[in-house]
């Protein structure tokens, strides 16, 4: 995945994902949704087969915002991970 900055401000971030779909998109809008401080939290992606997403995080700090989705996302992943294992 590359990423991309478009737009950095205060309250402002957007990002471009080239080569994420729908599937990383959504998960990563839902986690960003559990800061309190977040405003929007959104993607588009123009055309789904040759579109790459834009997404905008708007809220008090959208870096901080951004940063902890990810950290928990990377949390969850690591615990179905395990239990998957065990479960072999």
């Amino acid at each position: 995945m590359e990423i991309e900055i478009l737009k950095d401000s205060k309250e402002k971030l957007e990002i471009q994902l080239k080569g994420e779909n729908h599937t990383f998109c959504n998960i990563l809008r839902k986690e960003i949704w559990k800061d309190k401080t977040v405003k929007l939290a959104a993607y588009q992606i123009e055309h789904s087969l040759t579109g790459n997403p834009v997404l905008t995080i708007e809220g008090k700090n959208p870096k901080k915002a951004l940063k902890e989705a990810i950290k928990n996302l990377k949390k969850t992943n690591k615990e179905f991970l395990t239990k998957f294992n065990k479960s072999l």
